[in-house]
């Protein structure tokens, strides 16, 4: 950041993760996990789909996809794979993974069931003993219908929470063990509807349903442990008329009391979306825009309670923080 300098440590790298203990980045090249120290890179596994790292750096929980093959669909399975020995001393990328868990052909809750051919999205719960991830079918099926899952740090305890779809991310809260995430199935085009935000208590599998009646969920963020920060839409069938569509507000929700506030009041023809709290400065940031379509917007910066909103930078696409240590 100082110096400006732009260093290319890979050709057509994907997925990039900064290790968590260490100034090492991880990516996946065509199903290969590898390690760059910013000088070279190391293979570290192949034939992987997605990964994340675990939280002491020494390694990494993996899944493979599921294979098609003539008597019908293998199952996906997860892997942890260690570098505690040291990711440059790798030589036979088998030796150091070890088999986690197969997770079954088909993933159910309720009457809504999801083929299972990939696993990805791995987060780890605030206390390090869960693991969050979403189950997704074949592409063109998995822009309407994924299946949110947890695992417990052994292996042991597998549970299928709720549909999504997988433009919502779901996030853990800072410090305990709350999942949030916008439950519903259905691309946004068949209708602005059936997405609902939802906080599961994990592991008592306890939920709490935090969207009125006759709204819709686009988006959201965690302000503290007991409440959320959400980019919200009445509900609405999707029209091809940009103008038509329905426009985001930000509403500030506390788990205790319920207690749900409009804190933005964009114009007409402009929508709230894709809300950010900043811990470091305690402030909510978000995207103005003229449809939750459009490419690019305004960021916008706030106090949580909506009070002193400006616009930060104009006319940006997509935007991330990163947390100072």
């Amino acid at each position: 950041m100082e110096t400006k300098k732009h260093l290319k440590i890979f050709h057509d790298g994907l997925n990039p993760k900064w290790s968590p203990t260490e100034n090492i980045v991880s990516f996946s090249d065509n199903g290969v996990l590898n390690i760059s120290d910013l000088k070279t890179f190391y293979n570290i596994a192949l034939g992987v789909n997605d990964y994340e790292w675990q939280p002491d750096g020494k390694g990494f929980i993996v899944s493979s996809s599921a294979s098609l093959r003539p008597d019908g669909w293998t199952n996906p399975v997860l892997y942890t794979i260690s570098i505690a020995n040291g990711y440059q001393n790798i030589r036979d990328l088998t030796n150091n993974v070890t088999k986690f868990f197969v997770i079954p052909n088909e993933v159910v809750k309720g009457d809504v069931k999801v083929p299972s051919i990939n696993a990805e999205s791995f987060s780890y719960s605030p206390d390090k003993q869960w693991i969050s991830f979403i189950v997704t079918p074949t592409a063109s099926l998995a822009m309407d219908s994924d299946m949110l899952c947890v695992i417990s740090i052994d292996g042991k305890k597998f549970e299928v929470l709720d549909e999504v779809i997988w433009e919502f991310t779901p996030k853990w809260a800072y410090n305990e063990n709350l999942l949030g995430y916008i439950a519903g199935g259905g691309r946004i085009v068949l209708g602005f509807k059936n997405k609902n935000l939802k906080v599961k208590e994990i592991p008592a599998y306890h939920a709490v349903n935090l969207t009125p009646k006759k709204y819709s969920e686009m988006d959201f963020s965690w302000v503290n442990d007991s409440s959320l920060i959400v980019s919200r839409v009445k509900e609405s069938e999707w029209s091809n008329d940009a103008g038509k569509r329905p426009k985001a507000s930000l509403y500030f929700l506390a788990l205790t009391g319920q207690k749900q506030l409009k804190i933005t009041m964009p114009p007409k023809d402009k929508g709230d979306y894709k809300p950010v709290f900043f811990p470091s400065i305690n402030k909510i940031t978000w995207i103005r825009k003229s449809d939750f379509a459009s490419a690019k917007g305004d960021l916008w910066v706030a106090d949580p309670n909506g009070e002193d909103a400006k616009i930060w930078i104009h006319d940006i696409g997509l935007y991330t923080f990163f947390p100072s240590q």
